[in-house]
């Protein structure tokens, strides 16, 4: 058994340890915000937090989990009351096909949670590991800059 808290909720996790922590969040919580794009930690689909550092579930086992706190874009906010980075998003139509959103939600919150008032670099170099085919790039940086408070 592994204990994980995840979005402040603690969960004694019966999974085999080397399963990924991807596969946990949607088969066993139900938490299905993070994405399987790639399987290989390269698209940043399933990006979620592990105590404020984003991380690809998808190459990260349960066992580096224990005792630990996950983060997903769940625990961020929900459709009726997104937070503010969520909000944003919406905002700036930052979403094409949504895919990608989640985890660059969730990463771009580990950023803000870091640096409040991050510079248009430190955003970029940031959000570089997460990718979006369908180049909504330039709406993401806006709505990172405008939940920062800085003109989008």
């Amino acid at each position: 058994m592994t204990k994980v808290e995840v979005n402040g909720r603690a969960h004694d996790l019966h999974a085999d340890p080397a399963t990924p922590l991807l596969y946990v969040l949607r088969n066993e919580l139900h938490l299905n915000g993070a994405k399987f794009g790639c399987g290989m930690g390269q698209c940043g689909a399933c990006t979620v937090q592990l105590d404020g550092k984003p991380v690809f579930s998808c190459v990260t086992p349960l066992a580096a989990c224990a005792g630990r706190k996950v983060r997903t874009v769940e625990g961020l906010g929900s459709a009726a009351k997104p937070g503010k980075l969520q909000a944003a998003f919406i905002e700036h139509q930052a979403a094409q096909c949504g895919y990608c959103i989640a985890g660059m939600i969730v990463r771009a919150q580990a950023l803000l949670d870091k640096v409040p008032h991050p510079t248009d670099e430190q955003i970029r170099r940031h959000m570089e590991p997460n990718l979006c085919r369908c180049g909504t790039h330039h709406r993401i940086l806006a709505a990172i800059r405008a939940a920062a408070g800085e003109p989008a």
